[in-house]
């Protein structure tokens, strides 16, 4: 059998994070990196599955051997990845019997392209990647494992800016031409709490949220204003205004009023609040934006041009 190789993007969500899981219609956006995964094919007749996965450095942080007919790790050390790989290879086999069953050897090797701290979809490009391979829907695969939205596999497939909402659980994306102008203007600072997704889904489950469809609603509306605003300050009044609506809704403080209630633009929390990435816009130079974020002890600052995919799927 010929070696295989696949590959899916990473994503940030820019509007309607939380309400995105209820309908909410967002923007979300592929980035430049993302994760690859090799797989090579060896005859055997006492078949297994090694995985080798490989950090941004190259570096290797997790390797494991599995057979072939359960997906049970031969050595079980208790790693979460290692249970996290087999309970997807699982499912993967549950919706296509078919996968992985000649006799032979199956070495895999996967590469993130980013720090695994991030938080920009190590999970959900390796299900995209496994998806592909298993020949199933990543949709369903991520019904059945992971759970959430699906935004972030849509993104793991698109090569530009989508809008993303469910609708009776079922996905719907389409390409959208966001392409501000004023992408040099726009910042991604890494604020060093990565949010575990599964539990900030329950947390937001467990809420009561008043005149949650009139919020969504809200919601929708500032994404699609924002799909076509050409002027910085425009995009700031509808950030603020997807802060406030957010906030009030969640009981959570606004991350600008939490660290940066000096700075002189707009910040915006992406995904889930208190961790990962925020989104920065700046009307002063670039060296003069990144030296605020790092004195205030946020090391990581990236420009919107520097890790977003900004051509449309048009």
């Amino acid at each position: 059998m010929k070696d295989e190789y696949f590959y899916g993007h990473g994503k940030l969500l820019l509007t309607g994070e939380y309400f995105v899981l209820d309908g909410a219609t967002s923007i979300a956006l592929p980035l430049k990196v993302g994760q690859s995964m090799k797989v090579r094919y060896r005859h055997s007749y006492q078949p297994t599955l090694s995985w080798k996965s490989l950090d941004h450095k190259g570096d290797c942080w997790f390797e494991s051997e599995f057979e072939l007919w359960h997906f049970k790790p031969l050595n079980p050390s208790g790693h979460p990845t290692q249970t996290f790989v087999s309970k997807v290879l699982s499912a993967a086999r549950s919706l296509n019997p078919h996968f992985l069953r000649d006799e032979c050897d199956v070495l895999v090797e996967t590469k993130i392209e980013f720090p695994l701290k991030w938080g920009l979809g190590s999970s959900s490009t390796f299900l995209y990647n496994v998806a592909q391979w298993a020949y199933v829907s990543p949709f369903e695969l991520l019904k059945r494992t992971m759970g959430g939205s699906g935004y972030d596999i849509a993104c793991a497939q698109a090569i530009g800016p989508i809008t993303y909402k469910k609708i009776q659980d079922r996905p719907e994306w389409e390409s959208v031409a966001f392409n501000p102008n004023f992408k040099d203007q726009i910042y991604f600072i890494y604020l060093g709490h990565k949010q575990v997704s599964r539990q900030e889904i329950i947390k937001f489950r467990e809420m009561k949220i008043e005149d949650k469809d009139a919020l969504i609603n809200d919601i929708s509306g500032i994404t699609q204003e924002m799909i076509s605003v050409n002027d910085l300050r425009a995009f700031e009044r509808l950030i603020n205004l997807h802060e406030e609506l957010i906030s009030s809704a969640l009981k959570y403080e606004k991350v600008k009023d939490l660290y940066f209630s000096d700075y002189w633009g707009s910040v915006k929390s992406l995904g889930a609040w208190g961790g990962d990435f925020v989104l920065a816009t700046s009307n002063r130079s670039p060296e003069e934006t990144s030296n605020y974020f790092k004195q205030k002890g946020f090391d990581t600052v990236i420009s919107y041009k520097e890790i977003v995919i900004s051509e449309p799927t048009l």
